[in-house]
Formats: C-alpha cells, sequence, structure tokens
C-alpha cells in the first residue's frame, strides 16, 4: 500500500472512523488477551485468571464487557463434584475477530518478533500448506499491498453531529 500525501488531519474524521470506533469497543490489553485466549479455545474463569496473570477483579469486569458487548456468551457448566460455575464462549462477533487478530499476529512475527522462529504457524487442515492473512480482492484474487488504496466518502471528513 502507498504512503499516503502528507495532510495535517486523516481524511476520515475520528466521529466517523470504523477502526477508531472498533478500538474504543473492544478495550482494553486485558480485553484483547482475554479475546486471544477465547480464540485458542479458553473459556473458563479460572483457565483465564492462570493463562492470563490477570487479577481477578479486572477479569471479571472484563468479561462482563465483553458479555454485555455481545462478543462472548456466559454458559453454565458443572464438573462431577463441585459446584456450577461460568464459561465464557465466543459469539459469532467474537469469533469474527480470529482474521483481524492473525493479521496482527503476523505483523508482530516480522516486525517485533525480532527475527525469532514464531511458535506456531498457520497451515491448511486439507494439505498442510503454510497460510498468511493477505488483501483479496472481490473476485477472490491475491492483490499486492502496493496496488491497494483507500476511497473515502465525501461525508467521511465531518464529524457526526453532536461530537
Amino acid at each position: 500500500m502507498e504512503t499516503p500525501p502528507f495532510r495535517r488531519q486523516s481524511p476520515v474524521h475520528i466521529s466517523r472512523c470504523t477502526l477508531a470506533a472498533s478500538f474504543e469497543f473492544l478495550g482494553d490489553r486485558w480485553s484483547l488477551l482475554i479475546l486471544r485466549s477465547a480464540l485458542f479455545g479458553v473459556r473458563r474463569y479460572e483457565d483465564f485468571h492462570i493463562e492470563l496473570g490477570i487479577p481477578r477483579t479486572v477479569l471479571a469486569d472484563r468479561l462482563k464487557r465483553l458479555v454485555s458487548a455481545g462478543l462472548m456468551v456466559r454458559h453454565d457448566y458443572k464438573v462431577a463434584g463441585s459446584r456450577p460455575r461460568k464459561e465464557y464462549v465466543l459469539t459469532e462477533m467474537g469469533e469474527a475477530l480470529r482474521l483481524p487478530f492473525l493479521a496482527m499476529r503476523q505483523w508482530s512475527e516480522h516486525w517485533v518478533g525480532q527475527g525469532r522462529t514464531p511458535p506456531m504457524h498457520l497451515v491448511r487442515k486439507t494439505y498442510g500448506a503454510g497460510v498468511h492473512v493477505a488483501f483479496v480482492d472481490e473476485f477472490g484474487r491475491i492483490v499486492p499491498a502496493d496496488d491497494v488504496t483507500a476511497g473515502f466518502e465525501e461525508w467521511a471528513s465531518s464529524p457526526i453531529s453532536g461530537d
């Protein structure tokens, strides 16, 4: 993707920017780490607590927020000989974060990993070929990043009234 020309402000006002809205919606580092763990299959409160080392009060708050936001749902489960407990499962909206999280993982491996071998790689189930996140056009063809540009709607640069 080409470097955009110099501007004094973004072509999309922050109040109309869906990317900015997603940052607000997803929350902070702890929320993102909970979602990451959930994408790997972690569901139970205690498992989130142990894996992430997150304080219990923070974990309870973030799980409540993620449920309220519609990214996770709470279900009851019971292990024989113990009291009923809650598990947290990704909704369709939460599951849809898999692609952007994998894109961030791919970016991180390249720019943050400092040449270390990644602890995980993605492969196609059917025949084991490596898989990566890429730009794809509406016809399913891979598009090089330098062939992608942004088109803007006329209204995008003005704030939503009341902001």
